[in-house]
């Protein structure tokens, strides 16, 4: 234990890389700053992760590795009560030896890794994550955690805040990625409409998917954008450049990160542009927002009014019943489980015999069809499954439902099972409890079903995740992610769910 007595000590954080382990120290630093209000909290990184940090709600500066004796110098001068070495490297125990201070170090097991990686021997010091070896560093000065993982509120847009007109606005929303995105971004749609209720908020998006924010209430128009099946791309970049711009918008939120979506906006001559740092189209936004992995997509989309606002948090809107639209079902027939079999890509489908066992465990557990639910270009896939299951275990819906149909036939579900795609999202929108079968994706890229309740089933594999979102097939040849993936998992997860609603 080191103890430090002081109401404004100096602290010399130690973690030169990775990008993504640097954004795992804003725990430890929120930790920091609840303990010592005036603390001087100050970060060792490389040069070119000066702007991911400068971002940072919590630290007061960071020291560029520039070289062993400009640091040296630096940790002399710089009259540090404690370094904490979140990096244990040779390097960084070599620079603890001049720091004057007590030196603090997270435990890294690298044995206990290399011998994981070359030899598979299993150790139970992998069970941490590293965002735990980090806190419990902090036990060594007697701190607590002040949270437990990356928040909203740890990364602060660089940009100054917009200045927005008086009065109702008039705001537009570009989201035109796929359906699971689409569904991700209402919660930001309704984020908007809490803090500016006089606003009228214009969603452009793809026909697919405009029923998605049609059912949500929200919009007050949805203008559909035909990239896909417009004669001439040109001519329908145009027709949205000139119908954005005769609205008069007061200014764009832009989750989707195309240089399209940006470009979009700019040519409409919208004001403000609020984007994300990583967007395709980052420098025709007049305010960017870090983007991190490491939150849910959901929460990632509300980063956006952090120029705007605080306290983002956020549930999903309800989306609007539509009777008419809702799928005739058996007579007498009970329908409780569903699931989503399909995915345009071929890494994203579990086996269909592993979907097919698991229709036929289902079914008895209640003794009622499994609802089957995809779109027209899974009609084959989703088939076999229920010639697999016996369709006397199935009711099958692929390619017969819109998209309101889609959502009514999901909506009195006891529970969903789906890969990672958008009908999974469609049912924790609903409040339908969702299993996520993850094969190639993993939950850490943000796009597992979001709300308590919920689960994700994954094989821990170090080649997971091989694509953001899948790709045609295994780029090892084995697709052990899915293989692996055991039917009594999935069951277990999705039976829990549904004798509790039992």
């Amino acid at each position: 234990m080191v103890e430090i007595n002081k109401a404004d000590p100096r602290i010399l954080v130690i973690r030169m890389s990775s990008l993504g382990d640097i954004i795992l120290t804003a725990p430890v630093f929120r930790g920091l700053r609840a303990r010592w209000p005036k603390a001087r909290l100050e970060i060792l990184v490389k040069p070119q992760f000066l702007g991911a940090v400068s971002k940072s709600a919590f630290i007061d500066a960071a020291v560029p590795f520039t070289g062993l004796l400009p640091v040296l110098r630096r940790l002399k001068a710089g009259g540090y009560d404690a370094v904490i070495d979140l990096h244990d490297t040779p390097r960084s125990r070599f620079l603890c030896l001049f720091a004057g201070a007590p030196v603090l170090r997270y435990r890294k097991d690298s044995l206990a890794r290399r011998l994981f990686v070359n030899f598979r021997v299993p150790s139970p010091s992998l069970e941490k994550h590293t965002l735990d070896r980090y806190l419990e560093t902090l036990g060594q000065l007697g701190v607590e955690p002040a949270g437990d993982g990356p928040q909203l509120s740890d990364w602060t847009p660089g940009d100054r805040p917009p200045v927005l007109k008086p009065g109702p606005l008039k705001l537009c929303l570009l989201q035109t990625a796929f359906l699971g995105d689409c569904v991700l971004t209402l919660p930001l749609l309704k984020k908007v409409k809490e803090l500016y209720p006089d606003a009228a908020v214009t969603v452009v998006t793809r026909p697919e998917t405009a029923d998605i924010f049609a059912a949500s209430g929200l919009a007050a128009a949805v203008i559909e954008d035909r990239k896909k099946t417009a004669s001439s791309r040109l001519g329908e970049f145009a027709r949205l450049t000139a119908e954005l711009r005769a609205g008069g918008f007061d200014a764009a939120l832009i989750p989707h990160r195309s240089l399209r979506s940006a470009l979009l906006a700019w040519r409409a001559g919208v004001p403000v542009r609020v984007g994300f740092s990583s967007s395709a189209g980052s420098f025709f936004l007049t305010h960017k927002v870090p983007f991190s992995w490491l939150l849910h997509d959901v929460e990632r989309n509300l980063a956006l009014l952090s120029p705007l606002a605080e306290n983002l948090k956020a549930a999903f809107p309800g989306l609007r019943q539509d009777s008419a639209a809702a799928p005739a079902l058996p007579k007498g027939g009970k329908v409780l489980a569903g699931v989503n079999p399909g995915s345009a890509w071929p890494t994203k489908r579990w086996p269909a015999a592993s979907w097919a066992r698991l229709i036929r465990r289902l079914a008895a557990l209640y003794g009622g069809q499994v609802l089957i639910v995809g779109g027209p270009g899974e009609k084959d896939w989703n088939s076999e499954i229920e010639r697999l299951a016996g369709p006397e275990n199935c009711l099958n819906l692929t390619g017969k439902t819109s998209m309101p149909g889609l959502m009514e036939a999901i909506r009195p579900l006891k529970v969903f099972v789906s890969n990672d795609s958008g009908p999974m999202h469609i049912a924790a929108a609903l409040g339908v409890p969702a299993v996520g079968v993850f094969g190639p994706t993993t939950r850490e890229l943000g796009f597992f079903p979001y709300g308590p309740g919920n689960a994700v089933v994954e094989t821990p594999l170090a080649c997971r995740p091989c694509a953001l979102h899948g790709s045609r097939s295994c780029p090892r040849g084995h697709f052990l992610c899915m293989r692996l993936l055991t039917v009594g998992e999935v069951f277990d997860a999705a039976a829990e769910r549904l004798k509790a609603a039992l």
